[in-house]
């Protein structure tokens, strides 16, 4: 006798038991796998990115305001706590040519065969100070302002550009000091004084460009500000400050390198034109050949070159 047990009826499933068998997906695998194209979609952009150059100017330009009101507030800051207060940066330059005056002009006899000594000196110094001093903050311009740089978003250039501004402004007053002093130690006004604004321009834009430079140098290797005063001494003593190129030129022993260098050199160049233009016994013939078209080329050079080397390093400021 045979005994057919009879069909048993499947058992329902237990609570969280997964009635399929087969492997569960992967969320990996469900993902986007094109983030890119995910933070396109909704419009998302890297924190600190580098814009494309047009879009960089024209968010720099508007930021113009920012630019001059931080100069502004920075010039009058910069001697605020001191008696004399703003007076302090028409003395400094004062006091400098004092100093040089007695150890160049007097001690080493530099204002022998140099027409008209004390003006030349007083214009050599108001002019090196701004580019000197332009290069020395740009050096420090990201560095010194990392809270600022990694609290907010803006072009990082208006920091550097900022110091370049607040140093024209107050370049702007002691020229005003300079040409009364001019005026006193018996220059004449002159058609050759209008020469003086295209210099101040082409001077300014080329500090610009410097000290864009140098805030780069300067975000990544901060040590180079201790090194910097070497560096600008070094440049002012070459640059023709205190004594005339024109008249060492005049020796036969330099090697030619060494007077090219002095030729080429761009401090000396903004300098010289700037004495051409308001001292009287300074003429064409003390100026380098093709004095005009160095001064425009140093100004593009530095310009246009330094802005676009530091926008490529824009997304690097306040990291690490």
């Amino acid at each position: 006798m045979t005994v057919t047990s009879a069909p048993t009826r499947p058992r329902p499933p237990e609570p969280g038991c997964p009635t399929d068998r087969t492997a569960p997906a992967d969320p990996a695998a469900a993902a986007p796998t094109d983030l890119a194209a995910l933070a396109a979609a909704h419009g998302l952009t890297v924190s600190g990115a580098r814009p494309p150059l047009t879009r960089y100017i024209a968010a720099l330009w508007g930021r113009r305001h920012f630019v001059t009101a931080y100069a502004t507030a920075r010039m009058h800051a910069t001697y605020s706590t001191a008696r004399l207060g703003q007076l302090w940066h028409l003395a400094t330059p004062l006091l400098n040519a004092a100093v040089y005056y007695f150890i160049f002009g007097v001690v080493m006899n530099a204002s022998h065969g140099v027409p008209d000594y004390v003006p030349f000196l007083l214009t050599g110094i108001f002019v090196w100070d701004f580019i000197g001093s332009s290069v020395n903050a740009g050096t420090r311009a990201i560095h010194g302002n990392l809270g600022l740089v990694r609290a907010l978003h803006f072009p990082r250039a208006s920091l550097p550009l900022s110091t370049v501004v607040q140093l024209f402004q107050q370049l702007l007053v002691t020229m005003g000091t300079l040409v009364v002093l001019l005026l006193a130690l018996g220059q004449t006004p002159g058609p050759s004084w209008l020469l003086a604004f295209p210099t101040l321009l082409l001077t300014a834009v080329f500090c610009a460009g410097c000290a864009l430079v140098m805030a780069r140098i300067g975000s990544k290797s901060p040590d180079v500000s201790q090194l910097m005063p070497f560096v600008l001494r070094t440049w002012m003593y070459s640059s023709g400050v205190m004594w005339s190129i024109d008249k060492v030129l005049k020796r036969d022993d330099l090697p030619h390198w060494v007077t090219l260098a002095l030729k080429a050199n761009p401090a000396a160049v903004y300098i010289d034109l700037m004495r051409f233009s308001l001292i009287d016994t300074f003429t064409a013939r003390s100026l380098p050949h093709h004095v005009w078209p160095l001064a425009v080329g140093w100004a593009l050079l530095a310009g246009v070159g330094g802005f676009l080397y530091f926008w490529k390093a824009e997304e690097e400021y306040g990291r690490g």
